[in-house]
């Protein structure tokens, strides 16, 4: 049983690489990136809703008078990710993207750790957790210098380039602290289908407000509706996949721990990107994976699981 939970764990997490990459169609379909944002995201929640129904733990929502208003923040950080991987893959690359994003999650949950933030336990910086951060750290630069000229997409050079590092690593870097908020609102209402429709009904209302705001004021077109109907299956799944991501973490933690659960997801996440790279799987473009891009990320690997398992 238990070595059936570590393989569920690397899954959640290869499905998380997933969902990224077949965004990118149903953001080709709608036209727009936020519209495609919400679109998925209200897929997952739909999903998440039929589950918590078919679960009976609809009725943890009496709870949400006692929950303090910062709790039902989490679902914030979805958006900001979703919208980020469909923005970054096609320029970057699954590997490189995935690569920023992970790079987020370590540096994010070790500064929840080291301080003690948002009721997490405080450890202590250890010799591990330093080589750790410094392998990440190093797999990253690895892997950004490694990228091609040529297979890059125009403007990620320079400023704009930069400015596309900063994202991925910002967006990723929420996820930690998504987590560590779910985390205490699942303490008060103790089921965790329940705090996964929360967190995506917060992110879908989210995106879809930024979605009406951009729209009004021209900065983005008016999602179409037609181009759907041609749109292969699989660009549907990335809110199932996202919707399987969050409900596999929330129920791996307690039986595998955390550290063992994040160390598992993000070397699923890390694998999968970069076979879509090399086999340019789900009509994103070919990135072989070149010896620098394969030392980035075995860099980035042995990174992650020493920070998380020191």
């Amino acid at each position: 049983m238990h070595t059936a939970l570590l393989a569920a764990a690397l899954l959640v997490g290869c499905l998380l690489a997933v969902q990224a990459s077949v965004n990118l169609q149903l953001n080709s379909a709608v036209g727009t990136p936020y519209g495609a944002s919400t679109l998925q995201l209200g897929v997952a929640t739909g999903l998440l809703v039929v589950l918590a129904a078919a679960a009976g733990a609809l009725g943890a929502l009496g709870g949400l008078p006692d929950v303090e208003p910062w709790q039902l923040l989490g679902g914030l950080a979805s958006p900001l990710y979703i919208t980020s991987g469909i923005l970054l893959f096609p320029r970057l690359g699954a590997l490189a993207a995935v690569g920023l994003f992970v790079t987020g999650q370590m540096f994010a949950s070790l500064a929840l750790d080291l301080l003690g933030l948002l009721g997490l336990e405080r450890k202590e910086l250890g010799a591990g957790i330093v080589l750790g951060a410094a392998a990440v750290l190093a797999g990253i630069v690895v892997i950004i210098r490694g990228m091609k000229a040529g297979a890059q997409h125009p403007g990620t050079s320079g400023a704009g380039r930069a400015g596309r590092i900063v994202l991925g690593i910002a967006a990723g870097g929420m996820l930690p602290v998504q987590g560590a908020v779910n985390a205490q609102l699942r303490t008060r209402l103790e089921e965790p289908l329940t705090v996964a429709v929360i967190s995506f009904a917060v992110a879908t209302f989210t995106i879809a407000v930024v979605l009406l705001v951009l729209y009004a004021t021209r900065r983005t077109p008016r999602p179409r509706i037609t181009p759907l109907k041609k749109m292969p299956w699989w660009g549907w799944i990335g809110g199932v996949c996202a919707a399987a991501y969050v409900t596999g973490t929330f129920l791996l933690i307690p039986s595998i721990g955390a550290a063992v659960t994040v160390a598992l997801t993000v070397t699923g996440q890390q694998l999968t990107s970069a076979l879509i790279d090399h086999k340019g799987l789900f009509r994103l473009p070919r990135r072989p994976l070149t010896t620098s891009r394969a030392l980035g990320l075995a860099l980035l690997i042995a990174g992650s699981l020493t920070i998380q398992l020191a």
